[in-house]
């Protein structure tokens, strides 16, 4: 691998959010380590990826495996000795069981791969982020987990009804305003593939390609956070539009 050359981690990459993210900053020329929980899909992605010119390298990476997310790093390491940008797409949407329904098991699910997950492959890389000349971190968060959102009797998620999934994206928005204040030298930032003011959303197999938005507009909050400068903000939740409320 070129040594100027950028290189980024996604996981969850094979389709979606993930995939389109991983199109547009190959586009770029940076080098894609892309991440998929199913080899299959993941190699299918990374062939699409690559006829259109894309330097890809796919990575089998289930972010609620320790086991796996240890031989991801091996993986990556065999071609770079620091990783610039990792960005944590992966996500379960859960079952939408009302709050009087849902059970300790249905929450855990949905936290071992939105919550847990992202700690566990962020922990993973922390080395080769370390040394990289300016590494970013992009959590890929929703507009459900902030409490602002969910409080407007105006926004759809208000009256959704659920306990795990809007939860879940509130754990991780914590944890990356945590991750941002204890390593400065990283620059940690969510994001949410909708757009707040408008009340909309990306359209994604997640929610049955419902959203309004395309999945290439619902990539621009996470690509604007993924090449952002030295000089760019840390500890940040963002849609396409500009800063949102946590």
């Amino acid at each position: 691998m070129d040594a100027r050359t950028t290189s980024v981690l996604i996981t969850g990459g094979n389709k979606g959010l993930g995939f389109e993210a991983a199109r547009r900053l190959g586009e770029l020329g940076w080098t894609i380590f892309l991440g998929s929980r199913d080899e299959g899909r993941g190699r299918a992605a990374a062939g699409k990826l690559t006829a259109g010119g894309a330097n890809v390298v796919m990575v089998p990476l289930d972010v609620t495996s320790d086991e796996s997310v240890a031989g991801a790093v091996r993986l990556v390491k065999e071609h770079t000795d620091r990783l610039d940008v990792l960005i944590n797409n992966a996500g379960a949407p859960g079952n939408v069981v009302a709050p009087a329904d849902a059970t300790a098991d249905e929450i855990h699910a949905v936290y071992d791969t939105n919550v847990y997950g992202p700690i566990r492959v962020t922990h993973a890389f922390l080395p080769l982020l370390r040394a990289a000349e300016h590494p970013r971190v992009v959590m890929v968060s929703s507009a459900v987990g902030s409490f602002a959102v969910v409080m407007d009797p105006e926004q759809p998620s208000a009256k959704l009804h659920e306990l795990a999934y809007s939860t879940s994206k509130t754990a991780l928005n914590m944890i990356t305003v945590r991750y941002a204040k204890a390593l400065p030298e990283i620059k940690f930032n969510c994001a949410t593939p909708g757009e707040v003011a408008n009340r909309t959303y990306a359209a994604t197999d997640m929610n049955n390609h419902t959203g309004r938005l395309t999945v290439t507009e619902g990539t621009d909050s996470i690509v604007g956070l993924a090449t952002i400068g030295p000089d760019g903000p840390t500890g940040i939740f963002v849609d396409r539009l500009g800063p949102i409320a946590w």
